[in-house]
């Protein structure tokens, strides 16, 4: 399995601190970079990172508030300036396909034409590994899903036992059956791995549905539960609601972003303790210039 890990530039919401950048996400996945909400700032931090235009194929934007867009200007020029060859999709939302125009040539460059534009429109759409839910926020919002395909696991013991061996059981694998004996005989289900972005939204079904069984699940929790109204008002969540997400959906690893700026370091442990309240498993708390593995399967 090539590496997959998330690449995190930016974590503040609407306001970006000493501390944090604007939102800023890219995951390696199999070869492909998706970047996911490229703020203001990404370009220089990707810099930071160790990354590359290079590294972009996949261009997701959620919505356009400004913390989650205003870097695709950078974004794009850079990848016009050192000629980036292979095709990148560029994933927004149709409705705000005004806003994409502007932001796309928002300054004269010598432009590119491997950008590849997918408006997203309707309650869910797919894209290649992709699919995009709708979320419930003030302006039309999508989350994201990275999906690998299914598979199967072979099991050494019932392959043994029914003496199939050496390219024998890449012809199983391949056909479905070999001398009678049927894949089903010899391995189990594998769902495939699956990581969710889930940026500003109030708790609906497709948050949890975007999130189910993933194995990655980044999710906004821009306020504490003091904050709770302010944040159905505003269309967000708080850090408790995100650990509901994350234990009602079965995700394994649960990262934390996109914090208001009235938040600090300090009141991290705030925000962990109230995603445990819900969470038992992983929880990261998202920083700049951060590195998250995507857990292996078991």
């Amino acid at each position: 399995m090539s590496n997959r890990e998330l690449v995190i530039l930016g974590t503040s919401s609407a306001v970006p601190t000493r501390h944090r950048n604007h939102n800023g996400y890219l995951l390696r996945w199999d070869g492909q970079g998706f970047l996911f909400d490229p703020g203001e700032g990404t370009q220089r931090q990707m810099v930071h990172a160790g990354l590359s235009a290079h590294d972009v194929h996949w261009l997701c934007v959620t919505h356009f508030h400004g913390d989650h867009c205003l870097g695709v200007p950078g974004v794009v020029q850079r990848i016009a300036r050192d000629k980036v060859r292979h095709p990148v999709r560029a994933l927004y939302p149709a409705s705000g396909g005004e806003y994409w125009r502007r932001l796309r040539h928002a300054a004269v460059f010598a432009d590119t034409d491997v950008i590849e534009e997918r408006p997203v429109s309707g309650e869910t759409a797919t894209e290649g590994p992709l699919t995009a839910r709708r979320l419930s926020h003030p302006v039309e919002s999508y989350g994201y899903r990275v999906q690998e395909p299914s598979s199967r696991r072979m099991l050494p013991d019932r392959l043994a036992a029914r003496g199939i061996t050496g390219p024998e059981i890449g012809e199983l694998q391949r056909t479905g059956t070999v001398r009678g004996v049927t894949l089903e005989e010899c391995s189990v289900p594998r769902p495939g791995q699956a990581v969710a972005f889930v940026m500003d939204t109030r708790l609906c079904d497709a948050v949890f549905e975007l999130a189910s069984g993933v194995d990655l699940l980044v999710i906004e929790s821009t306020f504490l539960s003091a904050e709770g109204a302010l944040a159905k008002e505003y269309g967000h969540l708080t850090a408790h609601e995100a650990g509901v997400v994350a234990a009602e959906s079965g995700a394994r690893r649960l990262v934390l972003t996109h914090f208001s700026e009235r938040y600090g370091f300090t009141d991290e442990p705030a925000f962990l303790g109230e995603a445990r309240r819900a969470f038992g498993g992983t929880v990261v708390l998202a920083r700049d210039l951060m590195r998250i593995p995507v857990p292996k399967r078991r």
